[in-house]
């Protein structure tokens, strides 16, 4: 039995794989317990992590600080990759709002880290380190121990307790405290959440409408004898004719096709569109052109989705392929990141894009050739893009940025360097002809081990000297004091949010989280909601009020100081 004690006790790989290990699994375990419909998550892993801590299940320090690192860059890309979409678009529309949301959040918990420090009369590292802590920032931790031993060298006889002790007393609460704003504000205004989460689809799809279809049968003796593309130029957008009835046959038309009375066009577009074409065709029809088909007219025309794998055609956009006059077949929509939108012949192909195609069987099948369409690539997980993403990320997060009078110069660190690069990698799916797609299964497996090995390591490392900090010193009152610098911010901003703004529940969990820079936060949101929503919202804010938390720690110290 030596051998299984010594396993467990050793500074060895061994010894850190079976402590890792096990956190994780009981954690996870833990987690999935739940009390009136609530359980912890995937935060059960950072308590775990704490109990295994304390009781000396401990790794080497170089280890613990890599994993810690790398698990936080892991979650924070997948998670720029899975929102960079539609990231640029929400910003434009709600996103002023829920930064500026943000900033007051950061504001005020400096604020309540002032006066803290002014009538708890605490060290000033001891302040930040639990300003840091509250609002689990590893980030502003870091910049704000630079800056400290930067003053120290500059002045020998400066001497500060290291912020880190203070940082670990208050992070574990700084979670719980982020989860707990949530479920106070939910329990404060009373939330159903389904509704809320109805609420959220019923406004995506007003802010996002998807294309529809309808027939038409045309009665305007103004475009008679005209071609199709009249109907785009005058509209002054593009609407995608799928079908055509002519002469007693069913064809898919060119934007050369001339326009005959009584012809029954089936259209696609958004729906003020079709109910402006109306006016300018003619009549609906309830002719359903893939299912009423005269049968001696019928030439077994298909609606299939294509997927576009094949790299030839990336970055070309649709009417560069002149697919209509090469394979005949009409693109009537295209569906990417999870968002469905019109065909239009300026738009470039991505990897991944799903395109609803209109055609004959052997047309299509010829076409598909050409975009690829292999499913088995498609979910390829493309782990050289992944890689030479954070590449790019801890390069751009290592920047130095200075500002005037400030001896320090910031950064972005290794949360927001590679969030930022994600985002852009998922906004443009390709650079340069590189393929930066990753496949859903693997952002979603990348996402959990990333956000299960920070939280394991946190939880591992604070658990050293958590109870005895606890139960001796000022470690009791410094909890209250980060439980303040946590909760008092976060509620009052998800009380305006909500009372004031009439903010959707779903974005408002997003909003605390971001806000706090918690990822074990949005992973429970992410859990407890069962929406991506909150992780749209939390990449919103992310990038801004990162950079805010790494210069109020600077500035917070330079000021008391």
């Amino acid at each position: 039995m030596e051998w299984l004690i010594a396993l467990f006790t050793e500074n060895s790989v061994a010894n850190a794989v079976l402590v890792y290990s096990l956190v994780i699994f009981l954690g996870v375990s833990l987690g999935k317990i739940g009390f009136k419909g609530v359980n912890l998550g995937i935060a059960g892993v950072l308590f775990v992590g704490i109990f295994f801590g304390h009781w000396g299940f401990s790794v080497p320090e170089e280890v613990c600080h890599f994993i810690r690192e790398f698990g936080l860059i892991l979650f924070v890309y997948t998670i720029g990759l899975q929102v960079g979409p539609s990231f640029f678009s929400s910003f434009r529309k709600e996103g002023i709002t829920l930064n500026l949301l943000g900033v007051g959040l950061v504001v005020l918990g400096v604020l309540v880290t002032f006066l803290v420090y002014y009538f708890g009369k605490l060290p000033v590292s001891v302040a930040v380190g639990l300003m840091s802590g509250a609002v689990t920032n590893t980030p502003g931790l870091g910049a704000a121990q630079q800056t400290l031993s930067d003053i120290q060298a500059s002045t020998p006889s400066f001497t500060f307790i290291p912020p880190v002790l203070a940082y670990a007393v208050a992070y574990p609460f700084g979670v719980f405290g982020v989860i707990l704003s949530m479920l106070f504000v939910k329990w404060v205004f009373k939330i159903d959440l389904s509704k809320e989460v109805a609420q959220d689809r019923e406004t995506q799809e007003k802010t996002k409408p998807k294309p529809e279809s309808t027939s038409f049968v045309v009665e305007n003796p103004q475009i008679l004898g005209k071609s199709i593309s009249i109907l785009s130029e005058i509209m002054e957008t593009q609407v995608i004719v799928s079908r055509i009835l002519q002469n007693g046959e069913i064809i898919t038309p060119s934007a050369e096709t001339l326009l005959e009375e009584g012809n029954v066009l089936r259209v696609v577009g958004m729906k003020k569109e079709l109910e402006k074409l109306e006016l300018l065709i003619g009549r609906k029809s309830e002719l359903d052109l893939k299912q009423s088909i005269p049968t001696q007219t019928q030439k077994h025309l298909a609606n299939r989705t294509i997927v576009v794998t094949q790299k030839q055609v990336l970055g070309k956009n649709l009417a560069h392929l002149q697919i209509r006059n090469r394979f005949g077949v009409n693109v009537t929509r295209i569906e990417r990141a999870g968002i469905e939108l019109i065909a239009m012949s300026d738009m470039p192909l991505h990897f991944g894009d799903k395109l609803r195609v209109v055609g004959t069987e052997e047309d299509i099948n010829r076409f598909a050739k050409e975009v690829g369409n292999s499913v088995k690539h498609l979910q390829h997980p493309n782990v050289g893009a992944i890689f030479i993403g954070i590449t790019l990320g801890v390069i751009f997060g290592s920047i130095p940025i200075y500002l005037p009078n400030i001896p320090i110069p910031l950064k972005l660190g290794l949360a927001g360097g590679p969030l930022i690069v994600a985002i852009l990698f998922g906004k443009y799916g390709q650079i340069k002809g590189f393929t930066t797609y990753v496949s859903t299964s693997a952002n979603l497996m990348l996402r959990e081990i990333g956000i299960i090995l920070f939280l394991a390591s946190v939880g591992i490392k604070a658990g050293e000297s958590f109870w005895q900090t606890l139960s001796e010193g000022d470690g009791k009152i410094w909890i209250l004091f980060g439980l303040l610098i946590t909760f008092i911010p976060l509620f009052t901003i998800g009380f305006v949010a909500r009372f004031f703004l009439k903010k959707n529940y779903l974005e408002i969990c997003g909003l605390l989280a971001g806000s706090s820079t918690c990822p074990p936060a949005l992973a429970f949101a992410s859990a407890f909601t069962d929406s991506d929503k909150p992780a749209f919202t939390y990449a919103t804010v992310f990038p801004l009020i990162t950079f805010c938390r790494i210069l109020v720690a600077q500035l917070l110290i330079l000021f008391l100081l």
